[in-house]
């Protein structure tokens, strides 16, 4: 036996890289779990589950096929916990001459990979990871040609290279983005579908044992576990959604509905991320119910844009700007994450019903955490490598690659514009809009300022206040800073009163 395959936890995909020459007959594929992977941020309970009992599943699949395959338990005796060490332990059993392994989705493991030859004494093949739609090659060459990297145009030039809804040179329906068509709220007394159910089998059983014993300090609750770990139930779930839930998906996108969690949402980012589904797979199949007239051009056109726009778009702003990127504080956010973050105990209903959700599912959708928490950390200044580790522990669909971009770029604005156009605050009047968390909340939405005022609208004029220098010469902001100036000094001072009193008691 002479080549080794490396497979990573968030490689599960058959048509992998790595494993695409494999001979069965003389190479081995190497998969472990690891300590250092486990906790370089203190991961959800639930994602460590997700994510070890996928593999194990998926190093079944492999056996069954016939191959070779050398897989190390957290817990077995003598894991050194780090992937170089225990590449080390594997070439050195196996006699390996040669590691072949396809390119991580961290700037860290990428790193790492760099200098295993040097160590491991053996040559060590990196390959491109070809799951995703926009190679960073090719993603290189897009950006280096412009000024910004802004995704509305990397989109349309995906949908050009995809030919996903085009006619010819022009969008289906004439329009690129339907997203003003997918901002309802929930109806009252609409009734949701229920969410697809897994069951548990030895392997995710044996699964949850493991981490409650080792990480049951982590973050998150088991009780509610359910989330697909096998290419089956991946393919199930994503049959699921097309069916039952991409007809209203448009619709109700960024709407947010107490105690409902998952409204028409799919549900597949974990999969997706740890390789149990492929973009092509999920695109075509959203296509496919459009073209069977099973969903709307607005429900499809906001799905794969999700997909081919902002998925591989993030990924690119990512390897594009790292390391340099992550360091960067446009607004010096200092302050410390609240503790509710960890607990939602707030009285704060849309930031409880968010966090405590988060808590119970390793889940939240793209607006509760860009409107919400996000929103919240963006106002109040929370230093940014602190929210954006909890965004990467917390939910069981998160990697760096995608999280980063996400959080520094989108929600906190840490970029200075890199990625966005404008910082997305807003007021409680958002909040109100698409949700009725108002409604069981201890403040007032309607209120500006003042004790019972919700916390949101004055943050929101203070952040303005603070970085009017910044922000008043954005376009995109001239509006609200209009308004601004027109208000009294008496006002703007009342509103930095109640800005200051309220983070105050954050601390």
């Amino acid at each position: 036996m002479t080549t080794l395959r490396l497979v990573l936890g968030d490689q599960l995909t058959r048509q992998l890289s790595s494993l695409r020459d494999l001979d069965p007959a003389h190479d081995v594929v190497l998969m472990v779990e690891v300590q250092a992977e486990a906790t370089y941020v203190p991961h959800h309970q639930q994602k460590l589950v997700f994510i070890f009992s996928a593999m194990r599943h998926f190093a079944e699949a492999l056996r069954n096929e016939g191959l070779h395959v050398d897989y190390v338990r957290l817990d077995e005796p003598g894991n050194t916990g780090n992937f170089t060490d225990e590449l080390r332990r594997a070439i050195q059993r196996h006699g390996i001459r040669r590691v072949v392994v396809t390119e991580p989705g961290e700037w860290r493991v990428w790193c790492m990979m760099q200098d295993w030859s040097a160590q491991l004494g053996v040559p060590v093949e990196i390959r491109d990871d070809d799951r995703f739609l926009c190679s960073r090659a090719e993603f290189a060459a897009w950006a280096g040609v412009r000024r910004g990297l802004r995704m509305e145009f990397f989109y349309r030039e995906m949908r050009r290279r995809s030919d996903w809804l085009m006619k010819g040179e022009q969008p289906e329906g004439g329009q690129w983005n339907y997203d003003a068509e997918n901002r309802q709220r929930l109806p009252k007394h609409h009734v949701l579908p229920p969410r697809l159910e897994f069951v548990h089998d030895a392997i995710t059983v044996e699964v949850m044992t493991l981490v409650r014993e080792h990480f049951g300090h982590h973050f998150g609750e088991l009780e509610n576990f359910n989330w697909a770990v096998t290419r089956a139930d991946a393919l199930h779930a994503l049959q699921h959604f097309i069916d039952t839930c991409l007809p209203h998906f448009g619709d109700y996108q960024d709407a947010m509905q107490m105690d409902e969690e998952f409204l028409y949402h799919s549900l597949l980012s974990p999969c997706l991320n740890v390789g149990l589904l492929t973009a092509r797979e999920v695109g075509e199949a959203a296509l496919q119910a459009w073209r069977a007239q099973t969903a709307p051009l607005n429900a499809v056109e906001g799905f794969i844009r999700q997909i081919i726009g902002w998925r591989e778009y993030i990924r690119g702003v990512y390897w594009q700007t790292m390391p340099q990127y992550a360091q960067t504080n446009f607004f010096n956010a200092r302050r410390k994450l609240p503790a509710f973050y960890w607990s939602g105990d707030t009285d704060m209903s849309c930031l409880r019903q968010c966090i405590s959700s988060t808590r119970r599912h390793a889940y939240a959708h793209h607006i509760q955490r860009l409107m919400i928490t996000g929103n919240f950390a963006l106002l109040t200044g929370i230093e940014p490598r602190q929210i954006e580790e909890w965004y990467l522990l917390v939910y069981a669909d998160a990697f760096e690659w995608v999280e980063l971009p996400n959080t520094h770029g989108m929600a906190l604005f840490a970029d200075g514009g890199e990625l966005a156009s404008k910082p997305y605050a807003a007021s409680g009047a958002y909040i109100n809009r698409m949700s009725n968390y108002c409604a069981g909340c201890a403040y007032n939405v309607k209120l500006k300022v003042g004790a019972q005022a919700c916390p949101f609208n004055y943050l929101y004029w203070n952040f303005l206040l603070e970085h009017q220098d910044q922000l008043a010469g954005n376009p995109r902001l001239a509006m609200p800073y209009r308004n601004l100036a027109a208000m009294s000094a008496a006002q703007r001072q009342q509103i930095r009163d109640d800005a200051r009193w309220f983070l105050e008691s954050l601390q």
